[in-house]
């Protein structure tokens, strides 16, 4: 491009603008600028000239109507290799723009205070600002558009090492930023108006979906090393999650370790009012347990499945005091991640002395935002299926109890803590539990006799007397055989199957206890 002799500054993130301009000052390259920005930098000394004084109008209607002129945007988008454009220019007496820096009304501020008006959101909802930085994208070859504090500094050091002159590679890459900058802006602006539109429709989704992700690190390689891969977060976040934990130590998180840390953390979230550990592996709970304290639920959890166990990832629903700690890096154990809402010094120190390779992650205190869902996605070839949160609460009263022998209190806390549980773990899934803690899983098998018998194995004896949950229906009774020949007390499904009376026939046979949800949890 040619020598930069004539900037526009218009900012509303006036971070690092004084000084930029006094480089630009020195470099003999004359500023235009506009409200608050001329203002502030009027009043520094630096030499500038009102935006009014170039157009010929004043700033008008509370500054809704400041840039939006010929003088301003000919002489951005005036291509200067192009003879009729600068003939164009000369005629009506417009000089040309070199270099815009801008950067638009604080509207995602805006939107997050507290009692925000309809009205305030739209009058920060800027119109000059990204016409003029589109204007001077478009137009990269011949302007410079700067949208961040951040690139102040390559600029100028570039403009001093080429006299006044910046490289084509570089404006095409602030061009890219620009773009990217607005682009950030109205999906900003859509996706809050679109919150106010629908939120009547409970369950509506909108016609567009223009989700904004940021990148937040490279990954070594996806689910397998030969797959490429990147994690990217939601700007917007609501809730603590593997997404926004603080990695306190430890290498770099894998595709994987985010995954399963990502279902050890959901699963505990669900345990509010006592303490809970969840231990995963390959995406399912081998181990999760409540306790009267978070030592007594790591313990059972990690009884749950010592073998599977190894390698996994914990989640813990509270902080990690030293005696857990001690107890996590027992001997002959191993584990990925563990993932808590804080850690005291001394278990911190405990863990990374005990694995060079841990992850320690720390989210804080563990809460559903049930105001802020957000959505459940699942990226298929060539589309994008989109559906609300699993978060369906449960309640006892909610239950209908469907066989003769009805559960007792304890197996009703087994059955409740059972169905929280199963809805974390792939479908078709079974889930046994006794005494606060799951004692074996049935996950992702084509048949649900199948999860049964798997689930019994692994439980090994110790589901006698205790619990099932299954996140569907049974369509057969064979499941519910199965489960008399382990032991099993009570059960706690969907129901909704056409042999339901079947099913609920076999219980009786076998003195089961049955109650019916109403609800199912399928997870794929």
């Amino acid at each position: 491009m040619a020598r930069i002799k004539r900037a526009l500054l218009s900012v509303s993130n006036k971070e690092g603008i004084v000084d930029f301009a006094r480089e630009l000052e020195n470099l003999g390259i004359e500023i235009i600028s506009t409200g608050g920005t001329y203002r502030l930098l009027a009043e520094a000394g630096v030499r500038v000239i009102p935006i009014n004084e170039v157009t010929g109008f004043p700033e008008m209607m509370d500054g809704r109507v400041k840039t939006l002129h010929p003088r301003i945007h000919a002489g951005i988008l005036a291509l200067r290799d192009k003879g009729e454009h600068l003939a164009e220019l000369r005629e009506q007496g417009i000089e040309t723009i070199d270099l815009v820096v801008c950067n638009l009304y604080p509207f995602a501020e805006t939107i997050a205070r507290e009692g925000v008006t309809l009205a305030e959101a739209v009058e920060n909802i800027d119109i000059g600002g990204p016409t003029m930085i589109r204007a001077a994208a478009k137009n990269f070859k011949d302007v410079a558009v700067v949208v961040s504090p951040a690139d102040y500094a390559d600029i100028i050091k570039e403009l001093k090492d080429n006299d006044s002159t910046l490289s084509e590679e570089l404006t095409l890459k602030l061009a890219y930023k620009a773009f990217r900058h607005t682009a950030e802006y109205d999906y900003l602006i859509q996706d809050y108006l679109n919150k106010l539109v629908h939120k009547t429709e409970e369950g509506d989704f909108p016609e567009i979906l223009l989700d904004k992700y940021q990148k937040k690190f490279d990954l070594r390689y996806g689910e397998n090393p030969h797959q490429k891969a990147v994690f990217y977060q939601e700007l917007e976040e609501s809730e603590p999650s593997v997404t926004s934990a603080r990695q306190l130590y430890g290498k770099e998180l894998s595709f994987n370790n985010i995954n399963d840390s990502n279902g050890a953390l959901e699963l505990v979230k669900e345990f509010t009012d006592i303490p809970a550990v969840a231990i995963i592996k390959h995406a399912n709970p081998c181990g999760m347990a409540t306790g009267s304290s978070l030592l007594e639920a790591y313990r059972k959890a990690y009884e749950g499945d010592p073998l599977s166990a190894y390698g996994g990832i914990i989640a813990l629903n509270e902080p990690v005091t030293e005696e857990v700690a001690r107890e996590i890096a027992g001997e002959n154990r191993f584990f990925e991640v563990i993932i808590a809402p804080a850690y005291s010094e001394e278990a911190l120190e405990i863990l990374k002395n005990r694995w060079k390779n841990i992850r320690i992650l720390e989210t804080g205190a563990l809460f559903i935002n049930r105001d802020k869902p957000g959505y459940d996605m699942k990226k298929v070839v060539g589309g994008l299926l989109v559906q609300e949160r699993d978060l369906y609460v449960l309640k006892k009263e909610d239950l209908q109890t469907v066989t003769r022998v009805k559960p007792t209190e304890e197996q009703l806390k087994d059955l409740l803590f059972a169905w929280k549980v199963v809805k974390h773990v792939k479908s078709n899934a079974i889930v046994m539990a006794k005494d606060g803690m799951i004692t074996g899983v049935g996950a992702g098998q084509m048949s649900r006799v199948d999860s049964m018998i798997i689930a019994g194995e692994k439980s090994a004896g110790r589901q006698e007397g205790g619990v099932v949950a299954s996140d569907a229906f049974f369509p057969f009774p064979d499941a519910i055989e199965e489960a008399a020949r382990k032991g099993i007390k009570a059960i706690i499904q969907p129901g909704g199957s056409i042999r339901d009376a079947e099913v609920i026939e076999m219980a009786d046979k076998y003195g089961i206890a049955m109650v019916f949800t109403g609800v199912r949890h399928f997870k794929h």
